[in-house]
């Protein structure tokens, strides 16, 4: 059986209320979640050595969303398939309210979500789209009861 790869979270923003170690934790256990969930498309998560997280500013996201997808809007998360993903901290904090979720919550959901993406799951169309979202609201159900 291959070995999950390390998931390594960087802080480059205002953590307040997000409790850091917690997140790396139940980061670790979501790696191994997301893999027994391969999606339709070509899944790179289990060739990967390492998952690279970096929790960030919606300007930061914005910046990054303007230069690899050519919308400089502020979006949650993005995945790169080389194994990083970036995840607005101020993103979840505005709506995760509004999603039943806590901001740790909707921080960690995000965190599945890019994992989900490295795993071969689109969101880009139906069904597949409804299918990722059931999966990492399921994962998301798991790991923080």
């Amino acid at each position: 059986m291959a070995k999950s790869p390390v998931i390594d979270l960087y802080f480059q923003c205002d953590m307040t209320g997000v409790p850091e170690e917690w997140l790396s934790e139940k980061s670790k256990l979501a790696v191994a979640e997301c893999l027994l969930h391969p999606g339709t498309e070509d899944p790179v998560l289990p060739e990967l050595e390492e998952i690279e997280v970096t929790l960030v500013t919606d300007e930061t996201i914005a910046q990054v969303h303007g230069e690899f997808m050519d919308d400089p809007t502020p979006t949650d998360v993005i995945t790169f398939h080389h194994g990083e993903i970036l995840v607005s901290v101020d993103t979840a904090r505005s709506v995760a309210e509004e999603h039943g979720n806590s901001v740790p919550e909707e921080t960690f959901l995000y965190i599945i979500h890019g994992l989900l993406h490295l795993n071969g799951h689109t969101d880009l169309n139906e069904p597949e789209r409804t299918e990722m979202h059931r999966i990492q609201e399921e994962i998301l159900a798991k790991l923080i009861a």
